[in-house]
């Protein structure tokens, strides 16, 4: 348990998978929070009831600045994901430009520390693992894109305010649905290693990860500085289907597909769906999920700050697979 923060702390981005464990953790050791939410019924629906929320939209006039009255703490979690409804505007807007208003009423209430979430996506495909928060960036999407260009900007500020930059590895746990569908065709036996299954994924679980933002937004080793915040190891994409496969009792994946036809009928694919605003079943950035390599140094989170995951992969994979089950995500039958 951290000792409770003076002031108020603001948590953008509240009603998603981390942020919403990232609420609770707070309010648990007694932190006064509020949050900026779209829909104050839904935030209502999922976060403690001591919360005080803010109903609107970042990038809309106004909301940023009337819920920086009285803070000391922001946490900056929000951003537009992956989707194939959002024009490329869309993510600039919340991204970048909500990013900067946040940085703007931040400096104006002068608040006594600034939390950016980022994402290790910044740094792209890692072809010398693992890398660490030095090396160079290279985005591969809009999404990472903008997460670039918003994490530069954050630094931009580092002077004005005191401010830390979080780059996360990929999120899991009970409550995210991101890596359902790999749980589910893991599940079922149908899910292919395509290209191989050698690349590298790295994932944090949301308990750890939550542990780590607190450490930036508190720590005094933090300010000014960027931290890559993941699980203790990565392992091969191979690997990690093995440890699905262990949680559901089945078989690991053995069917080894080549790439470039998927490559080919991704492109293809989302040059037919995305102008309708149709989420494409196959496109290129899933095809990078079974190819491109995501590997990370922690070390220097573990020096500065004392960061230390303490969910075992293995566990937390048994765990978010039990959620799944409890949930209705995936039928009992396929874990007997």
């Amino acid at each position: 348990m951290m000792e409770p923060s003076p002031g108020l702390t603001l948590v953008t981005g509240a009603t998603g998978f981390t942020g919403s464990h990232l609420v609770r953790a707070l309010v648990h050791d007694g932190e006064r929070v509020r949050v900026i939410a779209r829909s104050a019924a839904r935030a209502r629906e999922i976060l403690p009831r001591e919360v005080d929320i803010v109903e609107g939209d970042l990038a809309a006039p106004g909301v940023v600045e009337r819920a920086m009255a009285d803070v000391a703490t922001v946490y900056h979690l929000a951003a537009v994901y992956r989707e194939a409804k959002h024009p490329d505007s869309r993510y600039r807007e919340v991204n970048v430009d909500a990013s900067r208003r946040l940085l703007d009423a931040a400096v104006a209430a002068g608040v006594r520390r600034y939390l950016h979430c980022s994402t290790v996506g910044v740094h792209g495909n890692i072809t010398s693992p693992p890398a660490d928060e030095r090396t160079a960036y290279g985005p591969g999407d809009i999404y990472q894109e903008t997460k670039c260009e918003a994490e530069q900007l954050a630094l931009t500020y580092r002077n004005r305010i005191p401010l830390a930059v979080a780059r996360p590895t990929a999120i899991y746990g009970p409550g995210d649905t991101r890596l359902l569908k790999m749980f589910r065709m893991v599940a079922k036996q149908r899910f292919p290693l395509i290209g191989g299954g050698e690349n590298y994924y790295h994932a944090v679980h949301v308990n750890d990860l939550v542990q780590g933002l607190r450490l930036l937004a508190t720590h005094p080793n933090a300010v000014g500085e960027i931290f890559i915040l993941g699980g203790e190891h990565y392992l091969k994409l191979s690997e990690l289907a093995a440890l699905i496969a262990e949680a559901a009792r089945v078989p690991p994946p053995r069917l080894r597909l080549p790439v470039r036809p998927f490559q080919l009928v991704g492109s293809l694919v989302e040059k037919l769906c995305i102008p309708f605003g149709i989420e494409p079943p196959i496109h290129r950035r899933r095809v990078d999920f079974y190819t491109k390599s995501r590997a990370f140094s922690i070390e220097k989170a573990k020096r500065l700050l004392g960061y230390q995951p303490r969910v075992r992969l293995n566990d937390g994979i048994r765990e978010t697979f039990d959620w799944y089950v409890a949930n209705g995500y995936i039928e009992a039958a396929y874990q007997q």
